[in-house]
């Protein structure tokens, strides 16, 4: 009987896999809102994990890195990524002087990520807005990328259980009907939020038929917004085959408790 019971659990994950978890790209900032008083050196943090569950993936370095700065042209930052190593798995950091007033619109595009799980590749374009010196110009700045969200309300100064709006886009248009995964982090070192269940890890909304969805965030820290859609091309594979892309478009915005 111990042996049998020692070959089902062995077995078990193959014959009742676990749920499939939620990716994210993350693109953390130290501060979203920095004043005159504070210090004007902040820092990125650039990882892709489950941020609820705290389990890292391997990123590999991204494809394209940078920021704009109240509405303006995108500046490449990428040769101030630096690599780091967080359980074992490569991240990456970079610093950042903030000179001018106004908002920063930050954003990276990754380097694909195969999921063998999946049986596809992953790329998830991914912006964060931070605020500079009390200029809230250029919050809803949309950037460029392949596929993004455009914030509807302003993605800083946020309360919990604030609703915080944004329209999906694709090529430059909105997405009927868009999928959204929502997603709290689970910060290091600050108190974990334990799920009921595994449906309250990764939460699900869809967006109207203008691609305009809402959520409202009943908890302070961070949360991401993860709009997906199926890419109209495919990658080849180190096996030789070609595999079908999902596309991600994440943005990241902070809350903070009313006390």
């Amino acid at each position: 009987m111990k042996t049998f019971l020692a070959v089902l659990a062995a077995i078990a994950p193959l014959l009742f896999p676990a749920a499939a978890r939620a990716h994210f790209q993350m693109l953390i900032p130290s501060a979203d809102v920095v004043g005159t008083e504070d210090a004007r050196t902040i820092r990125l943090d650039l990882l892709f994990t489950h941020p609820m569950e705290q389990q890292m993936m391997d990123m590999a370095r991204p494809v394209g890195f940078g920021v704009c700065i109240r509405g303006g042209k995108p500046v490449g930052l990428l040769p101030a990524l630096e690599k780091q190593s967080i359980d074992g798995k490569t991240a990456w950091q970079a610093p950042y002087v903030l000179k001018r007033p106004g908002d920063h619109v930050f954003f990276v595009e990754p380097a694909p990520y195969w999921e063998p799980a999946e049986g596809k590749f992953i790329i998830h374009y991914t912006k964060v807005v931070v605020n500079a010196f009390g200029n809230e110009e250029g919050w809803d700045h949309e950037v460029g990328l392949k596929t993004e969200i455009v914030p509807l309300a302003r993605p800083y100064g946020l309360w919990a259980g604030n609703v915080f709006r944004g329209v999906v886009k694709l090529d430059g248009h909105p997405v009927p009907f868009a999928e959204l995964e929502v997603e709290y982090y689970n910060e290091p070192g600050r108190p974990p939020v334990k799920a009921p269940t595994d449906a309250h890890i990764t939460q699900v909304i869809k967006a109207d038929a203008n691609g305009t969805f809402a959520y409202a965030m009943p908890k302070a820290g961070w949360w991401g917004f993860a709009a997906l859609n199926d890419a109209d091309y495919t990658i080849k594979g180190e096996d030789g085959e070609d595999h079908g892309v999902e596309l991600g478009a994440v943005i990241w915005v902070r809350t903070y408790e009313m006390k």
